[in-house]
């Protein structure tokens, strides 16, 4: 094949892989057509990656294909066997190593060709590592937190937001002064360093409630360090994923924080969960009520219509297939079943909404928060307090109404604060039934219990 014949293949097959990518973010953004969504992307990155290993600036295949096997047998076994429960987790360390690959890439670039570097390609190279960097250990320790090997509550002390900017600004004063004078290597470590430190101080203070839009966030800064990559190396590919990348995470981190009632600001720097002493009651002490698995399923079996709201307990017990079970015992006896998703539950973005199809829920028994408010006859959880106690760190946030449904069952191990950090007034209404168990145990349970009711 001649030279010209490559450079061909090499270019179209680039526009194929960004309509491709295109195509993926449309079709990913609905349940019916996901899984084409995925498809896609699939085959534009193979487009991308084999149109990149025939440019001719490569020499040798040897380290690339030493790279290929080791990225292998590390990436298959991930996407094989680790469970759809830790999927928030391999998406954190996805993060970190696009970010850290980009960053490493400008690294090697910025050593390789300085001083012999233009000022709109340091720009580029900065911003490149700026981000690489501070993604790759922020999203090291978003991968701690959500397999809980460091603490989930924000870690705070005093002047704790005064210390993280100003690290951040002596990091971008510096690299300011590299993209002036190039030819400054000895700058360069302390510039990456302090990239790597800011990455880990400003996640510390960010509570696991906030891990959703945490987690798009840190997608956004991969994606524009890939794009600022894409400049560096005249690639436009790069340029088109790593924009679209960063543009899709920025936004999703938008619908979040508006999901949520709160500003980009107040997740980054407001320490959300930190433990609060409240003012008004001892809630600990308040009297809560409890069912076994019998009584909840006979209110079940009495039923017409259930709301079942998914939470984090469902995802840890890995109770998705006992929830399917228990929804198509209920209607085979006639219940209407559905499921209130809200926006930010789980630990990542559409966290409920991957569990429950990976059960082979249909999809249309998922409803966002807006379509099914107005209709709760029975719902599993919610918190009132985000509506009407000004002093909770949640006023304001739009919540499920599950509180005016007739009965509240909550399943939930005990009556410790949840991932929030928060205490939940729902569990002491009147109405609520506390349901203290492992959620996979007790739903198993449940549907026994309904079981037997039948035989007898």
């Amino acid at each position: 094949m001649s030279e010209q014949l490559i450079q061909y293949f090499i270019q179209f097959s680039y526009f194929a892989a960004a309509i491709l990518f295109v195509l993926s973010l449309k079709w990913l953004s609905a349940p019916t057509t996901a899984r084409r969504g995925v498809k896609a992307g699939e085959i534009g990155m193979l487009l991308a990656i084999v149109a990149a290993l025939l440019h001719h600036e490569i020499v040798s295949y040897q380290w690339i294909l030493v790279a290929l096997v080791l990225g292998s047998l590390i990436g298959v076994p991930m996407a094989v066997f680790m469970p759809m429960t830790a999927v928030p987790q391999r998406t954190a360390l996805s993060h970190a190593f696009g970010a850290i690959a980009a960053a490493l890439v400008g690294t090697a670039e910025y050593y390789l060709k300085t001083p012999h570097l233009d000022t709109f390609t340091m720009v580029a190279l900065i911003l490149e590592m700026l981000l690489g960097f501070l993604t790759f250990t922020g999203s090291l320790m978003a991968f701690g937190k959500l397999q809980d090997l460091l603490p989930t509550r924000p870690l705070t002390y005093r002047g704790q937001n005064f210390v993280n900017l100003t690290l951040l600004a002596v990091a971008v004063l510096i690299g300011v002064y590299l993209i002036a004078n190039p030819g400054a290597t000895h700058l360069f470590p302390v510039f990456a360093g302090l990239c790597l430190l800011f990455g880990v101080l400003l996640i510390l203070p960010i509570g696991g409630a906030d891990m959703p839009t945490v987690i798009a966030l840190l997608n956004s800064y991969a994606g524009l360090a890939s794009a600022a990559m894409g400049f560096v190396l005249d690639n436009k590919l790069l340029i088109i994923a790593g924009a679209l990348d960063g543009t899709s995470g920025f936004f999703l981190s938008i619908i979040m924080c508006k999901a949520m009632n709160r500003s980009f600001t107040n997740v980054l720097f407001g320490a959300f969960g930190q433990v609060q002493v409240s003012s008004t009651a001892v809630v600990e002490e308040r009297p809560v009520k409890s069912a076994t698995p019998s009584e909840a399923a006979t209110i079940l079996e009495a039923a017409s219509s259930v709301i079942i709201v998914p939470g984090y307990g469902m995802a840890v017990a890995q109770a998705q297939h006992k929830v399917r079970e228990l929804y198509e015992t209920l209607s085979k006896r006639g219940v209407e079943v559905r499921f209130a998703i809200h926006p930010v539950a789980g630990r990542m973005p559409g966290h409920m909404n991957v569990l429950l199809a990976e059960a082979e829920i249909p999809y249309d028994k998922l409803s966002e928060m807006d379509e099914i408010n107005g209709d709760f006859p029975y719902a599993d959880v919610a918190n009132p307090a985000a509506r009407h106690d000004q002093a909770s760190p949640i006023y304001g946030m739009p919540i499920l109404d599950v509180d005016k449904a007739k009965t509240v069952m909550v399943i939930k191990r005990s009556m410790n604060p949840g991932f929030a950090g928060i205490e939940n007034e729902l569990y002491y209404m009147d109405k609520t039934l506390m349901l203290f168990g492992d959620a996979k145990g007790f739903v198993g349970e449940i549907i026994r219990s309904l079981s037997n009711n039948a035989r007898g």
